[in-house]
């Protein structure tokens, strides 16, 4: 490495183009960690806007330095690091980046049933003879860890997660990583609730610790699931329609949850006539359970006949029926009687 820089180096860019988090709910800072003394210094928080640039807040010492962009969450409080860069004097440049099928801007997210993909880029990599090992490769490492039952990720000890594997890059360029399903611990798969990291170290050498390059992660949330009480499957209603009662469990924070009726057997893909009272829109950062309790409805039934409930949640990955139940209506009144005359 070089000797000491007596002078700002380095010209810090980092761009939010995936956090887009200057939106009021989140507060953006940049940290600079000094290696290997570990001095550390924050960034007004007012310089921090979506995308730019600015110079280094310390001079670069030989050990390099660490830049670190976090994003705090207003409500609930909870701090996320969006982003690491390492600069050095031959230090790889290493970038990752997670894709899912969630646009949600703010941190990469998607449901616990769903594939997503990470992207791994390295380029400065060198080959010579000579060169020195941490110039030739980077290491890439992906952590799970578990939210546990209900959790939000709030104040979690991210020193606790489980390395779950790990791989050498030897050469420049792009890859693609392609995940089925997440690998969160857990005994019901579509229940688990957590968080995969995707990081990217150069190697240590004499003068610099094992340092991060990179590192993203994606959100993993539970699956939703429903039930509707109050009406049993065939159950015969001649009169006022019963009190709903909707349980709604894990709804995905991004969705809109509704119950519908229409007449006949069930039938997927059907739109029907949507119960009153009954839809609930989420925009959050979480999953959300709730309870409806519906009544007076009866205008969604025009007609007697066999009739089906559904409870359906539209979500970024399709719609999702979460419980079904089919009844009979008839309220036809049938009088029985005689007409006599005396002559």
């Amino acid at each position: 490495m070089k000797s000491s820089c007596n002078k700002v180096l380095c010209f810090l860019l980092l761009t939010l183009s995936q956090a887009y988090c200057q939106t009021g709910t989140y507060t953006n800072f940049i940290r600079q960690v000094q290696l290997p003394t570990g001095v550390q210094w924050d960034m007004s928080v007012a310089s921090v806007s979506p995308a730019g640039g600015s110079l280094s807040p310390l001079a670069i010492n030989p050990g390099g330095a660490r830049f670190e962009l976090w994003t705090v969450l207003s409500s609930p409080l909870t701090n996320y690091l969006l982003d690491t860069k390492y600069v050095g004097t031959y230090v790889p440049i290493a970038a990752v980046a997670i894709r899912t099928e969630d646009p949600y801007d703010a941190i990469p997210r998607t449901r616990a049933d769903r594939p997503f993909y990470v992207d791994v880029s390295v380029s400065g990599l060198l080959s010579g003879a000579t060169d020195p090992d941490p110039s030739k490769s980077v290491k890439l490492l992906r952590h799970v860890q578990s939210y546990g039952a209900g959790g939000t990720g709030i104040n979690l000890d991210r020193t606790q997660a489980t390395l779950l594997s790990q791989a050498s890059i030897a050469t420049n360029g792009t890859q693609t990583l392609t995940y089925a399903l997440t690998s969160i611990p857990g005994a019901d798969r579509t229940k688990v609730r957590g968080e995969e990291r995707f990081s990217v170290f150069s190697l240590a050498d004499y003068q610099a610790p094992e340092s991060q390059l990179a590192s993203k992660f994606v959100q993993i949330w539970p699956v939703a699931d429903g039930s509707i009480s109050g009406i049993a499957a065939n159950q015969l209603f001649r009169f006022k329609m019963p009190i709903l009662t909707i349980t709604l469990n894990d709804l995905y924070p991004t969705s809109t949850t509704y119950t519908q009726v229409y007449k006949g057997e069930p039938r997927l893909g059907v739109t029907g006539f949507v119960v009153p009272g009954s839809s609930l829109v989420v925009n959050e950062s979480i999953p959300v359970s709730r309870t409806l309790v519906v009544d007076n409805y009866d205008v969604a039934f025009d007609s007697d006949g066999r009739w089906t409930m559904e409870l359906l949640t539209s979500t970024p990955f399709g719609l999702d029926r979460l419980a079904f139940v089919s009844f009979n209506i008839d309220r036809t009144i049938e009088v029985n009687g005689t007409v006599t005359t005396i002559e």
